[in-house]
């Protein structure tokens, strides 16, 4: 769970995001903010390892450094104001740099704006190329775990959908409304109350078990197999 420090803390450095200001309060950040962000990725992980086996968070390598990459950016200021993590398929390693290797899950702490979501963001195109491969053989499987999400999430995000069916597709192609996406995510905001709450670890598992068979098969489209067991 997280304290109402965090909550406070982060508030704050959108407002004074600044080093001097950081380092001045350092302490706050790694006791309140950095080392439950750890303790929550660790009992998720146990978690995961019954619920989707091949799905690994590292509390060390999977969390995102909360330093923005200010080298192509017109602000430069140096901190997010927000903290997260980034869970993957096990055979793409374990960092959170990883975002764009596969489909994963995804956990977002930021105050009013927190959530979870799952997916792939915004794959490179010979991912692209796979995913919609799968799409044009598969879209009726695709289309079952897009409505066991639903349950929890939101519909996919609309962020990047092209007006036009991509080359080598025609529009009356039977999965013509997925196979414009050129991106696959979906997410479900969290409340004050539940990143609050000591139960936050059992949330984060019960609606992200909703949302695994989707990111179970966007992997499997990828050549990333489900487990069984670790």
């Amino acid at each position: 769970m997280f304290s109402p420090a965090a909550f406070k803390f982060l508030r704050d450095l959108k407002r004074n995001n600044r080093r001097e200001w950081f380092e001045a309060r350092r302490d706050i950040y790694e006791n309140e903010l950095r080392a439950p962000l750890r303790e929550l990725l660790e009992e998720l992980d146990a978690r995961l390892g019954r619920i989707a086996p091949e799905l690994y968070g590292d509390p060390k390598r999977s969390v995102f450094r909360i330093h923005r990459d200010t080298r192509f950016a017109k602000d430069k200021s140096p901190y997010k104001h927000n903290v997260g993590f980034w869970v993957n398929h096990r055979d793409l390693g374990r960092g959170a740099e990883q975002i764009h290797g596969g489909a994963g899950l995804y956990f977002h702490f930021e105050p009013g704006a927190s959530m979870i979501a799952g997916g792939i963001w915004m794959p490179p195109a010979p991912a692209l190329a796979r995913i919609r491969e799968a799409l044009a053989e598969r879209y009726k499987t695709f289309e079952t775990t897009v409505r066991t999400m639903r349950r929890r999430f939101s519909a996919l995000s609309e962020e990047a959908v092209l007006q036009r069916l991509p080359r080598g597709f025609t529009e009356d192609h039977p999965a013509a409304r997925w196979l414009r996406y050129k991106s696959f995510t979906s997410h479900r905001m969290l409340t004050a109350a539940e990143l609050r709450s000591p139960r936050l670890p059992d949330t984060l598992a019960r609606d992200f078990t909703a949302i695994i068979p989707f990111v179970r098969w966007l992997n499997s489209a990828l050549g990333l197999p489900p487990a069984t067991r670790r």
